[in-house]
């Protein structure tokens, strides 16, 4: 799915959300062209330009047990298996291989989000379990 499949999208202008309503739209190459209803005249358009996209989390879909969204993963403490605190989750990356937890700590970290790396994921807790050392 991408973001042209949920409707409505929402921006934030000065501390103010505000309601979007799309009529139609592409992606092309990494952007989104989107056309918005009631806004027909490129100077009216050009205060999208480059403004970043929000949808309710409510509109997303249902995920299976044991699956994440990135957004759900961000924050959580990271912890490896000596019970040494790495960092918390700073972002996720993705290599195109697999996905990487970005963890900021002491130091940083990019720990592979795949097994045999990846343990335990205790959302409840707040909590990544990982295989990997502290001084990696």
């Amino acid at each position: 799915m991408n973001i042209l499949s949920y409707q409505p999208w929402y921006i934030n202008v000065d501390s103010h959300w505000q309601t979007l309503n799309i009529s139609q739209g592409r992606v092309q190459a990494k952007t989104i062209v989107a056309q918005i209803k009631d806004i027909f005249d490129k100077e009216q358009a050009r205060v999208y330009i480059d403004i970043n996209l929000y949808i309710k989390k409510s509109q997303l879909l249902r995920l299976k047990e044991g699956e994440y969204y990135w957004n759900d993963l961000i924050g959580l403490e990271v912890v490896n298996k000596a019970q040494f605190v790495l960092g918390k989750v700073f972002n996720l990356v993705d290599t195109g291989s697999n996905n990487v937890l970005v963890v900021r700590g002491g130091k940083e970290h990019w720990v592979p989000y795949i097994s045999p790396f990846l343990i335990q994921v205790d959302i409840n807790n707040q909590i990544i379990l990982v295989d990997w050392d502290e001084n990696f």
